[in-house]
């Protein structure tokens, strides 16, 4: 497995993600999202990601940017080869799901990208049981869902199938094996194609989570900017003290 060293980066911050190799309108999106420089993982990630030669397992800390890191590549892969049904992102929850697309959307919002609209395309667990968009000419470009939902669909929904899927992203793939999803990723496994870009995102690598990097990735780039049960300085982060009796 190759590796990509995560350094001290003194000129991090003269990084850009034009020099990254992000496009043009993309770049302008990072900026209305106020995205002024790449993060570390976004700056480790996103060449391997782009270059599309390997599989990436990457090792990020909550709220390091990771969802950039992946989001980025995949959309302008996506606007090099146009077509609907092209990413897949599993996630641990519809809350992370939700999340996630509206990071898409935001990002892909002026090449016209979608990840769910009111039709009811496949996104944060939400789908109409009349598949209207099936038929519609209205297929997403990204489904995001969580594993239980989406197998859900794979075999109970008439006409839904991923044979066309290009990119498998795992977002938090080890909060997804710890709520006991293994069977469901398993079962995604063996129904999309063979063929395609796995991307696999983890606070922490657990065993579980070598278990399913070995059968999930093919040549994986290692992406390393966390250290085990860390968030980013950055974070904000608070409790609330109740009282067992009041």
């Amino acid at each position: 497995m190759a590796a990509v060293e995560d350094e001290v980066d003194k000129d991090g911050e003269d990084v850009t993600f034009k020099s990254l190799g992000i496009v043009d309108v993309l770049c302008e999106a990072c900026q209305q999202l106020g995205w002024k420089s790449p993060t570390k993982i976004q700056r480790e990630a996103i060449p391997v990601a782009l270059q599309g030669s390997n599989d990436i397992i990457g090792l990020a800390e909550t709220g390091s940017g990771k969802t950039g890191a992946f989001a980025l590549p995949v959309l302008q892969k996506l606007l090099e080869n146009p077509q609907r049904l092209y990413a897949l992102i599993l996630t641990p929850t519809r809350e992370l799901a939700f999340q996630i697309s509206e990071q898409f959307e935001a990002l892909g919002a002026s090449i016209g990208v979608k990840c769910g609209d009111s039709h009811g395309f496949y996104c944060c667990g939400n789908f109409l049981s009349s598949s209207y968009w099936l038929w519609s000419g209205k297929k997403p470009h990204i489904i995001i869902a969580s594993p239980g939902r989406l197998v859900d669909h794979l075999e109970n929904t008439k006409g839904f199938n991923l044979r066309t899927l290009k990119y498998l992203i795992m977002d938090e793939a080890d909060r997804i094996l710890n709520l006991d999803f293994e069977k469901e990723v398993d079962k995604i496994l063996k129904i999309i194609p063979r063929e395609r870009r796995t991307y696999l995102y983890s606070a922490t690598m657990t065993k579980k989570v070598q278990k399913l990097q070995r059968a999930s990735l093919q040549s994986p780039v290692k992406v390393e900017v966390a250290t085990k049960y860390t968030t980013v300085d950055k974070l904000q982060q608070s409790y609330l003290f109740i009282p067992k009796q009041i």
